[in-house]
């Protein structure tokens, strides 16, 4: 066994002469570059990149063309991230008290960050984000991101991330936690914004993954150390479960181009050819139903459930408003999802009651014109 890992709790063993010698930081950064992830510094005693030369510090400096780090520096952070040895031994070498940071998406990593924070609870729309949460159901003792996984992980029969003993997790500072994966391909998914933004997986559970970086497990900040938990040290295989979750929130590493403009679906063309609905209510449930039915221009990664709860919630609001039969708002809803995603109407017929009986609570009244 390499001493290095007894550095990150793999072992309860004596360390070897090697692991006396070498400072944990630089052990760190060593192991982690022979798992294939580049590494980069972090500031003494903190979370974030060791700062920028004098130059990278001026005014309107960026990363692109920087000589920094051709030139051997870590200027940039993440971006600056290695795997060549003599650099990390330069690095760290010379500045033992550097933590280690891993750049996620060159790594080919996923890790799921869910923080322990105490905090108001949100709005329940911010909770788990695309996932309408009745007014009916109680969420006392929901308090945290551990909670609102949980949650997600019920809704889809899955096992809790949190508790997945066959991937490296590791205990944050904070009380929060890091579970690790390995993106079915290098870099496919992106990182969150924010446990705020609306790339959240869920509320205080964010996404590291391209155009982010990890702390590495061993690393001690003045909160306190990123602690390994059990034995696993290695990352297994993104979940397909999480895959899916991760696509609808929007994690994918970019926009695909718009497809071509959409026909209203049959069913709305129908209700308008009979005089049923008016002008207005056409007009407001026909623009985020071409959100639906762009969607069958991709198999993936466009949102499609999002964009179907928001159509279904309009019309929910519009029936609510005695400007279409919940009937005919329902026969909509379901040949523009058919259209989008066929064979999966059952999904499609959950979504759309959710999000309609969601905006019924909420009439849309579109004034005498409408």
């Amino acid at each position: 066994m390499a001493p290095e890992l007894h550095l990150l709790g793999l072992s309860t063993a004596r360390p070897g002469p090697l692991s006396s010698a070498v400072p944990q930081p630089l052990a760190t950064a060593r192991w982690c570059a022979a798992q294939g992830w580049p590494v980069h510094p972090l500031a003494v005693g903190r979370k974030t990149p060791a700062g920028n030369c004098e130059a990278c510090r001026r005014p309107g400096h960026t990363y692109s063309g920087c000589p920094c780090t051709t030139e051997g520096r870590w200027c940039h952070g993440f971006r600056a991230a290695t795997r060549d040895a003599d650099r990390i031994d330069r690095w760290w070498g010379g500045h033992p008290e550097f933590g280690v940071g891993v750049s996620c998406g060159p790594a080919g990593l996923v890790v799921i960050d869910i923080d322990a924070h105490r905090q108001s609870l949100p709005d329940r729309s911010r909770l788990l984000p695309g996932i309408p949460i009745p007014d009916h159901v109680d969420l006392t003792g929901l308090t945290n991101g551990f909670h609102t996984l949980a949650v997600l992980a019920a809704l889809r029969g899955a096992p809790d991330p949190a508790a997945d003993g066959s991937t490296l997790r590791v205990r944050t500072p904070s009380g929060g936690l890091h579970v690790w994966y390995r993106a079915p391909e290098a870099g496919a998914w992106r990182s969150s914004a924010g446990s705020g933004g609306g790339r959240a997986l869920a509320w205080q559970v964010d996404v590291r993954a391209h155009g982010g970086y990890i702390i590495a497990p061993g690393t001690t900040t003045r909160a306190g150390a990123y602690t390994a938990l059990g034995t696993v040290r290695r990352p297994a295989v993104l979940p397909a479960w999480l895959a899916q979750e991760l696509e609808r929130t929007g994690h994918l590493p970019q926009e695909r181009p718009a497809g071509p403009k959409p026909v209203p679906p049959r069913a709305l063309q129908a209700v308008i050819a009979a005089g049923g609905g008016r002008q207005g209510a056409f007009g407001v449930l026909s623009s985020v139903l071409a959100e639906v039915t762009a969607c069958a221009a991709h198999t993936e990664g466009v949102g499609f459930s999002e964009k179907l709860n928001r159509a279904s919630y309009t019309a929910g609001g519009l029936v609510s408003a005695g400007h279409l039969t919940r009937e005919q708002a329902e026969q909509i809803l379901q040949d523009a999802a058919a259209g989008a995603r066929p064979g999966q109407e059952r999904r499609a017929a959950q979504i759309i009651r959710s999000g309609m009986t969601a905006g019924s609570r909420r009439p849309l009244y579109l004034g005498r014109h409408g």
